[in-house]
């Protein structure tokens, strides 16, 4: 007998019926589904772990730092949100007794190889066993993956274990230090800190940039220009420091121009290399506008269906052994890519361009040619992975750039323009291919032409431009921070502690007061070459280092960081302390009094109550009553409506919606009303932030304006209001003698 075990209950279907051929009996064990499959005269079980079925805790102790006592432990008796993975490990454990091999088919990363290895030598009681390897989830893929079986990839799995235990020590003495010096400050704050090994220097190169942008100091400048033939001329000098001076230009021109010269280039762009993950998120977000985070998740989705390879990767490259002309073929049949896929199959066009970056697991994001039962997002996502992989095999696109320089009097001024002679494989990559088409009218050189609307525009320079979600990703690639799956979620994990905010990511003044802080006490945690070194060190153990060797010299780094916070916890807590407050304050300002013109900010009492105050009390008396028990967020704009600031309300395990805050507005009218008698939608979706999934326009509570003191209530617009069951009447208690009323 063989036990296979997999990462996920779709793929151990998927890997379950392509060993059987096509055959599997579908049984189930402690509730988990597993498949029995007779294969070459052996007996088969497929089994399903759900992601990593143990983490990391404290073997013994209570709080406090520093803490390296650590184990293994299942997920369940560790976190309560992971209850569900105990039926899992039960099942494993009770297909394991008996098993001739024990075979791991997880996904081949370190996690992977991490959560295959613990199920087995927790699970199963072995650390012996094969390796299944596989890239994407077709049968052929899978059965040969199977066939095609090697040793146990222990190193790969050790690699990760390093990677998991650095990053609690760091994560939990870390932030058990801030939270210490907090307390040590004389306050309590339900603000959760953290930082870790990448979340430190991924927060310094933000905060650095903000620093850089509030240091600015913009200086005008002036730009010359005129026109001929309706087409711009710029001055060929560029900026003009002082107006005079552009003055004293624009006067030494003249009506009369004259074409000094023609410059005329074509040249060939190349297609563009195959998506590794961090391309795919960059892109994803230029082109769809999706978050990398949840890129990644879609992109997932889109592998269990077997339409695509596996996400994953940091590779460019697509080697011949994939059969890139039997893909293209597949993706022939398919109506939305008919055209181009059979216009290559006729041209014999299976040569891809490659990018420089390699990965030995998996190669570059591909699809599979298979088609798959998928929501809208994930044929957005898919759509865009066909055409890059159809287009990185497409003809060069031939460009033509034409700039032509003009006398006018003694001054010189150029005009540019481009535009595509052959789409080549812009035709492919349609309609993500953004260029820049600007044709110019006919010039020739020694030509006279008339020149008009002389003119200097007054300009100021510009600070440097804040990161997006998908470029700070980026960054920290080229940085070598963290790994290709867990970048988005660090960034994620920053906004939610406070530190972020906005799409052009701003660090708060709440991460600027960690950063500080930590900059001057503990740089170390700030220092990307160090976390950068570790990085290295914890990768050549998948290369047969020795992995205590990479926690050991962690563990000193760590131990010199925390000596610092000890006996400085006093000083840290009251940055800290300052920053959140700030950051309170901040988050409190809605926007602008309809009446007065004050501010409006929240309020809360001391009893826990939240409303909206105006900043000219006593002189304006304007409140706005606030849901209970809910987090809000000021959205920057006003209602269309009523004209006062629009929040976005979080509730806890509710759906986050948006209103404004007046309760007697129109948009509030049909409110708690069935979906059939409301005539339109509350209010206007807001841009997400990073991460953040689209909020439905139409699930927001009910509300009533008859009352000063109103909280919203949780009924749903979308739902009728049931009428709440009768008490029982229960008979008054007794008095017993004596007792007073």
């Amino acid at each position: 007998m063989k036990l296979v075990i997999c990462e996920k209950p779709k793929v151990a279907e998927k890997i379950a019926y392509a060993i059987g051929r096509g055959r599997a009996e579908r049984k189930s064990a402690n509730g988990v589904p597993y498949y029995e499959v007779e294969r070459d005269g052996d007996h088969v079980i497929v089994v399903s772990a759900v992601g990593h079925l143990y983490t990391l805790r404290q073997a013994e102790g209570t709080g406090g730092y520093p803490v390296y006592n650590i184990e293994w432990a299942p997920s369940s008796e560790v976190e309560k949100e992971a209850d569900y993975t105990k039926k899992y490990v039960d099942a494993i454990k009770k297909l394991a007794p008996g098993a001739d091999e024990y075979i791991c088919a997880c996904d081949y990363d370190i996690e992977g190889s991490l959560i295959g290895y613990n199920a087995l030598r927790f699970a199963c009681g072995t650390e012996v066993g094969s390796r299944m390897k596989f890239s994407a989830l077709t049968s052929e893929d899978l059965e040969a993956s199977y066939l095609e079986r090697g040793k146990l990839d222990v190193e790969n799995a050790l690699a990760g274990e390093a990677r998991h235990i650095l990053d609690w020590y760091y994560g939990i003495n870390l932030s058990r230090a801030l939270m210490a010096s907090i307390r040590s400050a004389g306050a309590s704050y339900k603000q959760t800190m953290s930082i870790g090994r990448v979340q430190g220097p991924a927060l310094a190169i933000l905060a650095k940039k903000e620093k850089e942008i509030s240091a600015f100091v913009s200086k005008p400048y002036w730009e010359l220009w005129c026109k001929a033939k309706d087409v711009r001329f710029d001055s060929v000098r560029g900026r003009f420091d002082k107006r005079e001076e552009a003055d004293a230009a624009m006067k030494a021109s003249s009506a009369d121009g004259h074409v000094e010269k023609v410059e005329r280039k074509d040249w060939l762009q190349a297609p563009p290399p195959p998506f590794d993950l961090t391309s795919l998120q960059v892109e994803a977000h230029r082109a769809l506008g999706i978050a990398p985070a949840r890129t990644l998740e879609i992109a997932q989705t889109l592998y269990e269906a077997s339409m695509i390879s596996y996400p994953r990767t940091s590779s460019q490259k697509l080697p011949a052994k994939l059969n890139l002309k039997k893909i293209v073929e597949s993706l022939s049949k398919n109506p939305a890519y008919e055209k181009i896929a059979k216009a290559q199959l006729a041209e014999g066009r299976f040569v891809p361009a490659e990018g420089k970056k390699e990965d030995p697991a998996h190669p570059a994001i591909h699809p599979t040619g298979q088609r798959g039962q998928v929501g809208d997002k994930e044929l957005r996502l898919y759509d865009l992975i066909v055409k890059r992989f159809l287009s990185c095999m497409g003809r060069p696109a031939k460009r033509e750039t034409l700039k032509v320089s003009l006398l006018s009097g003694t001054e010189h001024y150029a005009a540019s323009g481009s535009r595509t002679v052959e789409a080549g494989w812009f035709d492919a990559y349609a309609p993500y291919v953004k260029m820049d088409e600007i044709t110019l009218p006919a010039f020739s050189e020694g030509e006279k032409v008339a020149v008009t609307g002389f003119r200097v525009d007054e300009k100021k320079t510009q600070p440097p431009r804040r990161y997006t979600a998908a470029s700070i990703i980026s960054e920290l690639e080229k940085m070598n921070l963290g790994t290709k799956a867990t970048r988005a979620a660090v960034i994620e994990t920053l906004f939610k502690r406070g530190y972020l905010e906005g799409e052009s990511i701003r660090a708060t003044p709440f991460g600027l007061a960690v950063y500080d802080l930590l900059a001057k006490v503990a740089p170390e945690i700030m220092d990307e070459e160090l976390t950068k070194s570790i990085e290295e060190e914890m990768e050549k153990i998948a290369d047969g280092e020795n992995e205590k060797k990479a926690i050991e010299d962690g563990k000193k780094v760590l131990d010199t960081i925390l000596k610092k916070f000890q006996g400085n916890e006093k000083d840290i807590g009251f940055g800290l302390l300052s920053g959140l407050r700030q950051k309170d304050f901040a988050d409190s300002m809605l926007g602008k009094c309809v009446k007065c013109g004050g501010d409006l900010r929240v309020i809360r009492s001391r009893i826990g109550k939240q409303f909206v105050g105006c900043s000219g009390y006593p002189d304006c008396k304007a409140t706005y009553p606030l849901p209970g028990e809910a987090k809000i967020m000021p959205l920057g704009k006003a209602c269309e409506k009523c004209g006062t600031p629009m929040i976005r309300v979080i509730r806890k395990a509710r759906k986050p919606f948006e209103m404004c805050i007046d309760p007697t507005c129109e948009t509030k009218k049909n409110w708690g009303q069935p979906s059939y008698q409301r005539s339109a939608p509350v209010a206007a979706k807001a841009p997400t932030t990073m991460g953040a999934a689209p909020i439905a326009k139409a699930d927001a509570p009910a509300a009533s304006a008859s009352s000063a003191a109103m909280t919203v209530s949780a009924v749903a617009p979308t739902t009728v209001a049931k009428k709440p069951a009768a008490k029982k009447k229960i008979p008054p208690k007794k008095k017993k003698t004596g007792e007073k009323k």
